[in-house]
């Protein structure tokens, strides 16, 4: 009966972050906006339902990670692949990363744009011209940041 009630609630709380989650990225309008931007208006039903299901794979895939490293598995069973095997393992994660990171800044600067700060901040300093420059450079600025963070390897320190 207790194992019963700590799975209930565990996954009322799962359900619940994941409420909150979908919440904040309705309330931004991310899924519609993408979908302006690129003329595909048609796919936004589609478009939602990837994310739902990137944000559940997400969940099963950082729950349940012990299950889910294929690469002992492969290594068993094919150590002569290895290398190859890594290789395409990087390549993957280069991808992921691309596209999470490309996920994560419109998702901030959409709340940003939601919060009317950034029309806000250019009234505020009498910034006319140029504002498609100043967000190009924040987004340099953390692309360098975040390649210094991991080709240095500050992650593993921390």
């Amino acid at each position: 009966m207790r194992t019963f009630f700590l799975a209930l609630t565990g996954a009322s709380y799962g359900l619940l972050a994941a409420a909150g989650v979908f919440t904040v990225l309705a309330a931004v309008g991310l899924v519609p906006r993408f979908a302006g931007k690129t003329h595909t208006s048609k796919y936004v039903k589609l478009y939602e339902e990837m994310v739902i299901f990137g944000t559940l794979t997400g969940c099963v895939l950082s729950i349940f990670s012990r299950y889910c490293q294929f690469g002992a598995w492969w290594q068993q069973r094919f150590p002569q692949y290895m290398t190859v095997i890594q290789g395409i393992g990087l390549f993957w994660q280069a991808v992921f990363g691309f596209f999470a990171g490309m996920f994560i800044g419109c998702l901030a600067l959409a709340i940003a744009e939601m919060l009317d700060s950034i029309p806000i901040l250019t009234r505020r300093i009498s910034f006319r011209h140029g504002l498609g420059l100043a967000i190009l450079s924040m987004a340099a600025g953390k692309l360098c940041g975040s390649l210094l963070y991991f080709l240095t390897e500050l992650h593993r320190t921390v």
